[in-house]
This record gives structure tokens, sequence and C-alpha cells, in this order.
């Protein structure tokens, strides 16, 4: 999207061509981000009263936004935030060197644990702000999210065409979500599924806390086994649905627990598995793919070296029962 300078209207206005980015986006929705921090009920105020266009002539909040088309945008006062800091140059080099993949609908990102995928919370600077700063030229938009101490495939929209189809095969359950992940124990099966509806609340602090519960949503979980270890098993983990924590919570649900979880795991075997050099959750996106306009996406991320690490470890035969 491009603003173009115009003699001929107020300071202040803006006129704007619209991108691919945007094509078949609703003008409401295509304001709230072109508009950060404004108000929703001014932005319906401005399309009712006919101060945005759209090729000159007035838009209705459900009007589609298509690529060439030119959007006039009245002065909007905003309440001044102060400046932010933009992130080091370490934080971006590590944004950067994180990408496994791109073309023209998305670039896919191979997340270090502890890099949050969006800013908020006390986070400045996620995945996604990191990468717009990176690639200035670029849209860019978060098609979905990993916890932050969650490493592995993170994928990005590059178009709109691509954030919209992506998210609506998400919600038509038509991608494959796979984890690796070490529980806790010894499950008694090798291969289960854990079928247990969840139930998200907040608490005081703000802190996100999912549990099971018969009036959550309908939750399922696919696990694997594809390693044994003392006192823990290597885990595939594939998504049936996408809930908040689902493999987390599920494995705490069945009294296996995810090694290093401080939200829901044991804090015993977390506090062995620390000496043993585990300082994090071992929870690995490891692929996802799916099918867009005919084409086949698969994006996978192998075990980060942490990860391996503490693996060798184990398999060295330093239990820790």
């Amino acid at each position: 999207m491009q603003t173009v300078t115009s003699p001929d209207v107020p300071h202040g206005v803006r006129q704007l061509e619209i991108g691919p980015e945007r094509d078949g986006q609703r003008i409401d929705n295509a304001l709230m981000t072109l508009l950060k921090g404004v108000p929703k009920s001014m932005i319906y105020r401005l399309l009712r009263t006919g101060q945005v266009r759209v090729n000159g002539k007035r838009a209705k909040p459900d009007t589609r936004l298509s690529q060439g088309d030119m959007l006039r945008i009245p002065p909007v006062r905003v309440a001044e935030r102060p400046a932010e800091h933009g992130a080091s140059e370490g934080a971006l080099a590590a944004v950067t060197d994180a990408i496994i993949f791109e073309d023209k609908h998305f670039l896919v990102i191979d997340k270090p644990s502890g890099m949050a995928s969006h800013g908020g919370s006390g986070v400045s600077h996620g995945a996604i702000e990191l990468l717009r700063q990176a690639r200035p030229n670029d849209h860019l938009e978060l098609v979905h999210r990993l916890d932050r101490d969650t490493s592995g495939v993170l994928v990005f929209a590059r178009t709109r065409a691509g954030l919209t189809g992506l998210q609506a095969a998400i919600r038509a359950g038509e991608v494959t979500k796979q984890y690796l992940c070490l529980m806790v124990g010894r499950p008694s099966k090798a291969r289960f599924d854990v079928n247990a509806p969840l139930q998200k609340s907040i608490l005081q602090g703000g802190e996100r806390m999912v549990r099971v519960s018969e009036g959550g949503k309908p939750s399922l979980t696919f696990f694997r086994e594809t390693e044994q270890y003392p006192g823990a098993r290597l885990m595939q983990a594939t998504l049936g649905t996408g809930r908040t924590h689902q493999i987390r919570v599920h494995a705490a649900h069945i009294g296996h627990p995810l090694a290093g979880d401080p939200k829901y795991g044991d804090r015993e075997a977390n506090k062995r598995f620390r000496e043993l050099g585990l300082h994090r959750l071992f929870l690995h996106a490891s692929h996802l793919s799916f099918e867009l306009d005919g084409r086949a996406y698969g994006f996978s991320a192998p075990l980060p070296d942490d990860l391996k690490s503490f693996l060798d470890t184990l398999a060295r035969g330093k239990s820790a029962r």
C-alpha cells in the first residue's frame, strides 16, 4: 500500500493506494489496522458520515477493497504514544537467521524458544514486530501463534490471499500440526488419543490458565511414542484441534506432564531435569503442512540443539527418576 501526496486535499488527509495484501479485505477491518489507537466507534462514525471514500465514493463498513483502489482517510486525532525503541541488532539478526522458507504468500521461521510470537504483556518486540522491522518493505501478518517457550515452525503471511486462505484452512481442520514433546514418566501405551474439552480462564494477575472441563471446547490430541528415555518418553503430538496450551494440558491431564513445563508440569520432576540440563519447556513445533490453491506446502524444523543435547544426557543413563 502506497501513500500518495495530493495538493488538492486539506492537510492531514491521506490518499492510500491499496496493495495486494489488502485485496478483498473489508474496509472497517483495514481501517482498524491503519488507524491504530483510534476507537472502533470513531472508525464507524467516519464511515457513517462519508468521510472515508474509495475511488471518490462513500464507503460502507462492509465495502471490500480491491488492489489498485484509492482510499481516502480523513485527518484523525490520536492520543500520542511514547516513541517505541527499535529492537537490537542482535534480536533482528536472530529472527532473520531463523527464516526457513519464503515465497510470494508466506514467510516461515523456526522460532527460538524465549521469543514471543508478538509483543504485549511486557514483551516489546515479538517475532512479528522483529520481522516487520527487519523487512520494512514487506507486509507481514501473523497467521497463527506459538507460546513464548515453544520453539519451531511459525508462519507469517505476505499477502491477503495467503492470510485468509491459511486461516480458513486452520478453521476447517485442514492443516496438519505436529509437535515433539517429552512426557514425564512412562505412558501405558505407545499410541493414544486424549479427547478432553478445555476451558480457558484469566487469573487475577492476567495469567492465562487452561483446564479440562465439561463446559470447555472440544479438544483432541493424538500422541505417538518416538523414543524411550529413562524417566521420560519423547512423543509426537498431532493436533486434532488447536486450543490454547492444548498439548500441555492434555499431557498433564493423563498424569504425564511435559518436561520443563512451569505452569502445568511436575515441580519435582522439573527440578531433576533442570539439574540434567533442561532449562525450558520441552515442546517443539516440528511440522506444519497444508494445501492452498492446489499447491501443497510443508514446513519442518529439526529439534533444537539444546533439546538434543539434553536427550543425549538422558540416553547416557543419567536417570531422572
